[in-house]
């Protein structure tokens, strides 16, 4: 049965996030398609990976004879982040905007599984792995608004999680989540609720194309 990595990052807990929410919806319809399947989840929120330190970033470019056992120690840290990353049939994540960019304990479990000849290189371990982030936001950062140039969440995610990572990416993207919070804001409620909508039904059909397509696949 195919297994899912399922990362979420916002401080936000339950259906207080927009991004959980959307996440929620992937993964039930996920699950309900592969009862029987595997899912690995990490809340980055609730149990922070560690941040890259000098002996995790070293270990990397050394042979592992030659760590020292503060370098082996941090890099077998790595390599099981790295390894529910290659095992996995499909990834995803929840990533908010916070400040016009990723959460920090995104950023954190980022730099631990981006490793130069492994997962990034010529050849990527989990290259062609689908990944479906949901790139949440309490404005609109859309092509054509005034915010557009401030949009740094899915360029940067692009080019670590296709570019550099070569996995197969998409995004949903639940905006204007401030909207029901903020009374200048009101009068973009009907967007935000429609936004909503949209984002929960595109997860919950993701799900169940990605799940048919690697029944298939698996079959075959």
């Amino acid at each position: 049965m195919a297994t899912l990595l399922h990362l979420d990052s916002s401080v936000f807990p339950g259906p207080a996030s927009a991004s959980r929410a959307v996440t929620d919806a992937f993964r039930k319809s996920w699950e309900e398609q592969h009862p029987e399947g595997t899912v690995i989840y990490r809340d980055l929120s609730v149990n922070p990976v560690p941040h890259i330190t000098a002996d995790a970033h070293s270990a990397g470019f050394a042979d592992p004879s030659e760590h020292s056992p503060e370098q082996a120690a941090a890099f077998a840290a790595r390599v099981k982040f790295i390894e529910e990353l290659e095992q996995a049939d499909a990834v995803l994540i929840g990533a908010p905007m916070y400040n016009f960019s990723i959460p920090s304990t995104l950023k954190a479990w980022l730099d631990n599984v981006i490793l130069v000849g492994r997962t990034a290189g010529e050849t990527p371990s989990a290259k062609g792995t689908p990944v479906t982030v949901v790139a949440s936001r309490g404005g609109s950062y859309a092509p054509g608004t005034p915010r557009e140039g401030y949009e740094y969440v899915q360029n940067y995610l692009e080019a670590i999680l296709k570019d550099m990572l070569g996995l197969d990416l998409e995004f949903i993207v639940p905006e204007l989540t401030m909207a029901p919070h903020v009374p200048a804001m009101s009068e973009l409620v009907p967007l935000f609720e429609a936004s909503r909508a949209k984002a929960l039904q595109e997860a919950a059909d993701k799900a169940r194309t990605l799940a048919d397509q690697l029944t298939s696949s698996k079959a075959a």
